[in-house]
């Protein structure tokens, strides 16, 4: 149904979230606690084409909930799931707080968004162990979803369960100040075997093979 829509089909709008008191939320960063579950709706922006204004704009933050470096997104177990890759209390001031990545799954039969998964601020980026800055996302055949790092430092493919257990699956060892070398599109193979990844430049593909087992 999407690919027979026009370029001037449909509405472009925004998200606009409120807690369970129905108190507005300004920035999803606000959110800190995986599980909350906040309401949607959708506002209109005024000018799509964005001819005076840029579409960012045109709603004051009263009617709008703003995010830092929305990315990946992913439709599958009947929503979509939205990647935060970060967020800096500088970035929205006085508003939003400080994250180094959040995964959230929209609802649309009960127009709700769930936090799923909550990065901490990432102490060390050069040293391997915490994950920060996630951004392309699809889900697992396996359970849960495999997420490409685009953060500071030591890069990862990264596996997160449903239960927000996380879990390195491979580590991006390629470095080249000149490139831009994080991973990109990570996609299992439409049988489950092969687990499909990038590097972005000088774009190389890797077919990583299992053996894969279900996650808790």
């Amino acid at each position: 149904m999407l690919r027979r829509l026009g370029p001037t089909d449909g509405v472009l709008a925004a998200l606009k979230a409120s807690d369970r008191a129905g108190k507005h939320v300004a920035d999803l960063s606000l959110v800190t606690v995986p599980g909350t579950v906040l309401k949607v709706e959708w506002k209109a922006i005024p000018d799509r084409d964005a001819r005076t204004t840029p579409t960012r704009k045109q709603l004051p933050d009263t009617e709008i909930t703003r995010s830092k470096k929305l990315e990946g997104a992913w439709w599958g177990d009947g929503g979509a799931y939205i990647v935060s890759s970060f967020s800096r209390e500088t970035d929205n001031p006085g508003v939003s707080k400080v994250h180094d990545g959040q995964i959230w799954f929209y609802d649309p039969k009960r127009s709700t968004i769930t936090l799923k998964l909550l990065f901490g601020k990432n102490p060390d980026p050069a040293v391997d162990g915490a994950f920060d800055g996630p951004d392309n996302v699809s889900v697992s055949p396996y359970g849960g979803v495999i997420l490409a790092e685009d953060g500071e430092g030591i890069q990862h493919l990264v596996g997160a369960t449903d239960s927000g257990r996380t879990f390195p699956v491979a580590r991006n060892d390629f470095s080249d100040a000149t490139k831009n070398v994080e991973f990109t599109g990570p996609v299992y193979s439409p049988d489950g075997k092969i687990l499909f990844a990038n590097i972005q430049e000088p774009g190389y593909m890797f077919a990583i093979t299992g053996p894969w087992r279900s996650q808790e």
